[in-house]
């Protein structure tokens, strides 16, 4: 593997949590969910998972800084070097009994062994590195809930719940599916970073659904009966009588599910007046004088 820094862009002494955030930008612009059949942007991924999978691992970060192992977490090999006429040891599998070479090859067998136990036991191993993905779903399947198929830094792909309610922003956790352990450690941690898309005319309050409701002077003044879009489909609406803009009518249960509960929908009223009825103009020159009507002085305003 290439220099996990470099691969990353980042400093040497960077933090962790720099390295962490560059490391989501990059896996947000080349994920192979947002760059179908693109190979490039798929292989470029892979690198940078493994650069941050490397540098996440604190003992492989200070290792690597210290030059005792490459970037494929291999220990870099160690050399004798004479001082004095004589020779200084550098090797870690140095015979510290001074014995011939039947000696050597029993310590250094001795040590493998040690290894190979100590791998067996799990000592060595790590927790893998968290991976985030990216997922955009409409205000409706957020409000509602749906499943979506979603491609793992493995290459598994796997069907997730969006559960209702989901807010945007929201990350989900999907437990062991990230980035495998170290030396068969427990693998992380997934996360999906939700974006939900905007709603033509609805919009969202807690629980509740909130919508601005057009409606004519015709039914502003007498009142009747009109059909309302909710998140679930649509309902009708009783429009009462001498309803002005302004006012909120309530459809209860008709918010989002979550919890005990349901939320409620909010509808505000819109009073439209008709555009181009010259019949409606002539009608309200005539009734305009004999009323007096003055909202200005109603409201405290005149």
């Amino acid at each position: 593997m290439k220099d996990p820094y470099q691969v990353l862009g980042v400093a040497r002494g960077s933090g962790d949590d720099d390295i962490k955030k560059v490391y989501r930008r990059l896996a947000r612009e080349l994920h192979p969910d947002l760059n179908p059949g693109d190979k490039r942007a798929e292989e470029r991924f892979k690198e940078i998972s493994a650069a941050y999978d490397f540098l996440s691992d604190p003992d492989k970060r200070r290792r690597f800084d210290a030059g005792e192992i490459d970037a494929s977490g291999a220990e870099k090999r160690r050399s004798w070097r004479s001082a004095g006429g004589g020779f200084r040891q550098q090797r870690d599998d140095f015979n510290p009994f001074g014995g011939g070479v039947d000696d050597i090859l029993a310590e250094m067998m001795r040590r493998k062994e040690k290894g190979r136990r100590s791998h067996s036991a799990g000592g060595a191993a790590g927790r893998g590195a968290e991976a985030r993905h990216s997922l955009s779903v409409t205000f409706i399947e957020a409000a509602t809930g749906t499943t979506r198929r979603i491609t793992l830094v493995s290459g598994k792909e796997l069907d997730i719940r969006i559960p209702a309610g989901t807010t945007d922003g929201q990350a989900l956790r999907l437990k062991g599916q990230g980035h495998p352990g170290l030396l068969g450690g427990e693998a992380g941690d997934a996360f999906v970073d939700i974006t939900v898309t905007p709603h033509p005319f609805f919009t969202r309050r807690e629980r509740d659904i909130l919508l601005e409701l057009p409606i004519s002077v015709q039914e502003a003044v007498l009142g009747g009966k009109v059909t309302v879009p909710t998140i679930d489909g649509k309902v009708t609406l009783s429009i009462p009588p001498g309803s002005n803009t302004g006012s909120v009518l309530r459809l209860k249960g008709k918010g989002i599910g979550h919890g005990h509960g349901h939320g409620d929908q909010l509808v505000t009223l819109k009073v439209v007046l008709p555009e181009g009825d010259s019949d409606f103009t002539r009608l309200v020159e005539k009734w305009g004088p004999q009323a007096g009507y003055d909202p200005r002085t109603k409201a405290g305003i005149a």
